[in-house]
């Protein structure tokens, strides 16, 4: 438990709340200005909809980035006696 509130893990917590906070406010804008093009009816779900989408990627994609960084255990091949994990290959 100690391991994690670490500077280096402080720094790459504050940089990811301020990129998820961006691309949040990004995604209301983008998603507000489609759904207006929407007849009137039909602009509440549309909004709701994209918001709930975008909600549900976002966090299916910090999932998969979890998931990379759990491949540095497994050693695919060796070049020049650097090992090449599954994760180098990825990112």
């Amino acid at each position: 438990m100690a391991e994690l509130f670490t500077a280096e893990n402080l720094v790459a917590f504050l940089t990811l709340l301020a990129l998820e906070t961006v691309l949040g406010i990004d995604n209301v804008i983008f998603i507000s200005i489609l759904s207006n093009k929407l007849p009137k009816a039909q602009q509440t779900l549309g909004r709701q909809l994209g918001i709930g989408l975008a909600v549900i990627s976002r966090v299916l994609l910090l999932l998969a980035i979890s998931w990379v960084q759990s491949l540095e255990e497994i050693d695919l091949f060796t070049i020049f006696d650097n090992h090449i994990n599954a994760k180098s290959l990825v990112l």
